[in-house]
Parts: structure tokens; C-alpha cells; sequence
């Protein structure tokens, strides 16, 4: 223990990788290797023993990064900061939510470190988790989850498991979930791409497996489509203070309105699930429907349904509904 009563980092090899190839290759090699690049919430997890790798590869000098806007998509490097993003002139013309979400989700000393596949992967901040002294299924599988039955109030009340109850933490997931966002993954013997809407998992009886990640396999890059011209979309985030916080709900929309009627509808929701939440049920509800308080009203009903909350967070029902009319009326242009 060091004298402010942290746990000290445990040693670790560490590893300037040269280029992609030997990164995952050396990863695919040691189960207990781990990548570093922005390391804004990993640094942090080693100090307080959460997190321990034996091996530490450092990628920043990867030639993963920039945003590069085409005909219908932005493909944006794994290492592109969350602040070089938001600065994209495209996204903010054209992908308003993904530069709200960004801006909303941190300091602008955190976006200039933070990488946007290190906040795609970012660990909850669920307390029992980050403390070693507590119960946890996703840090130690089988000890149980303090969390059920101890202070709850940030938790999960979508997607949850009688194992784990963490809410998951990015804001820009949220908003590229929305957007039916791509990521591409490069592994020591293939390539692939998979959608971020299938990328992240729920705990079920497995809370330790938070996607679909095989050992040694790297984030290469994030392809985001361009929403239709004319589309309108924002990024809502409700939470204890104005800044420097986490959500307790958030939504993220994009609607296209013709003559008052929703000819297409996306909705996420951040701060109420254990993954970035597509609300499906709520988009069927808002296509061909007229844009009114009473429509998002119902669709806001649909994206709640099958919560299940506990004693200290069963206000969040009550608090995503409202984000949603809220979120849903701001982008449409309706008092909210």
C-alpha cells in the first residue's frame, strides 16, 4: 500500500509497437497483455489494482488515426481523439449527435488524451467494480455483485442480470449506436468489421465478457454513416452536475420530418443499460407517426418497457421516459 492508501501498479513489461501486425500478434500471444493509447481510464484502473496486465503495448504511434469523410460515411481511425472528432467540420454539419456526445462527455483536457476506441472500450464506473475490497462478477467471475443489494442509485435498469447491474459509461457509444456506427477489428489472422449495435454484450452469466473482442484483437478503426440531408439529431444528457459526470439518462436521436411527419427515427440510450441501448421499439412507434408530444409520449413508453429497476434506482424509469420526449422534442423543434 502507498501512504494515500492505493494500491501500487503491480510491474508489467512494456512495448512500443512498430506497426499493427506485430501489436496484435504480441497481444494474441500473452492472455494477460493489454494495448495502451489515450490510457485516460486505464492508467487509473492500474494504480487502484482493478486492472493488472503483464504486458502493456503502447500503440499511440500506430498509424491509426485521422477522420476521413466520403460519400455517405466517415471513417475515423481508432486513435483519433474524442476532440479531433468533434472538431471535424462533417461531423458537426452532418453528425450533430456524435459531436454533442463527445462535447458533453468530458473535459476538453480528456478529449485532447482520450482515443475514440479507448471511449468505446471504456470500463464502467460502477464503484464496486473499481473497488478491489467489493463483490464483482466483471472483475473477479463468481465472487458476486455488491451492487444488488448495496448503493445502486447510477445503475443499470435495461439489460441487466441477477450477476451484474453496471451501467455502461461511453456517451459516444450511444450516439454511434444510433447511427448504426461499424467498427473494424484486426486480429492476428483476420480482419473484420461488426456493427456496434452487435459489438457490445450484456452481462447475462457472463457480466466479465463486455464484447465481442477475441484475445489479441485490436480496434482499427470506427466507419460511421452520414445521416440523410436534412436530418435533424442531437445528444441529451441528464445528470448530477452540468459537467465532469456521468450520465443518469441520456438519448441520443435523429429524425427526418416531412411536412410534420417522422419519415425516419433513430433513438439510443446511455445511463439506463449495461450497453449502449438501441430503442428499436421506440423507432417503430415514431416512423410514419406525426411529430407530437403524444407520439413521443408513446415512444418513450416502448423504450422503457422491460425495465427492471431496483429499490435505488427505480427512479430512472420515471427520469428515461422524460429524456426521451425531451431528447425526441428538442430535435424536432417542439417545446420540451
Amino acid at each position: 500500500m502507498t501512504s494515500q492508501g492505493t494500491l501500487a501498479v503491480r510491474p508489467f513489461e512494456y512495448i512500443r509497437a512498430a506497426d499493427v501486425r506485430q501489436a496484435v500478434a504480441t497481444a494474441a500471444a500473452d492472455p494477460a497483455a493489454a494495448f495502451l493509447a489515450g490510457g485516460t481510464t486505464q492508467v487509473d484502473l492500474m494504480k487502484d489494482g482493478v486492472l493488472g496486465p503483464q504486458v502493456l503495448i503502447d500503440i499511440t504511434n500506430l498509424p491509426l488515426r485521422g477522420v476521413i469523410a466520403g460519400r455517405g460515411l466517415v471513417s475515423v481511425g481508432a486513435l483519433t481523439t474524442m476532440e479531433e472528432l468533434a472538431a471535424h467540420p462533417v461531423v458537426a454539419e452532418r453528425l450533430p449527435v456524435v459531436r454533442q456526445s463527445l462535447l458533453l462527455a468530458a473535459s476538453p483536457q480528456l478529449r485532447n488524451m482520450a482515443t475514440v476506441a479507448g471511449n468505446l472500450l471504456q470500463r464502467t464506473r460502477c464503484r464496486y467494480y473499481r473497488d478491489v475490497s467489493c463483490a464483482c462478477n466483471k472483475r473477479v467471475p463468481g465472487s458476486g455483485c455488491g451492487a444488488l443489494n448495496g448503493h445502486h442509485r447510477m445503475h443499470a435498469i435495461l439489460g441487466t442480470s441477477e450477476h451484474c447491474i453496471a451501467t455502461h459509461a461511453s456517451d459516444l457509444a450511444v450516439a454511434l449506436v444510433a447511427l448504426d456506427a461499424m467498427v473494424r477489428i484486426r486480429g492476428a489472422d483476420r480482419e473484420r468489421a461488426v456493427p456496434l449495435t452487435e459489438f457490445y454484450r450484456t452481462p447475462g452469466d457472463t457480466p466479465s465478457v463486455e464484447n465481442v473482442l477475441e484475445r489479441g484483437e485490436l480496434i482499427t478503426s470506427v466507419e460511421v454513416p452520414l445521416l440523410p440531408e436534412g436530418t435533424r439529431s442531437g445528444y441529451l444528457k441528464v445528470r448530477d452536475r452540468a459537467s465532469y459526470e456521468f450520465a443518469l439518462a441520456s438519448a441520443a436521436a435523429a429524425l427526418v420530418i416531412t411536412d410534420g411527419v417522422m419519415r425516419d427515427a433513430r433513438v439510443a440510450l446511455g445511463g439506463l443499460a449495461t450497453v449502449p441501448w438501441r430503442a428499436r421499439a421506440a423507432e417503430d412507434i415514431l416512423r410514419g407517426a406525426p411529430a407530437t408530444p403524444e407520439t413521443f409520449a408513446a415512444a418513450a413508453e416502448a423504450a422503457l418497457d422491460g425495465a427492471s429497476p431496483r429499490a435505488g434506482n427505480a427512479y430512472k424509469v420515471e427520469l428515461g421516459k422524460r429524456t426521451v420526449v425531451r431528447a425526441l422534442s428538442m430535435v424536432a423543434g417542439l417545446p420540451g
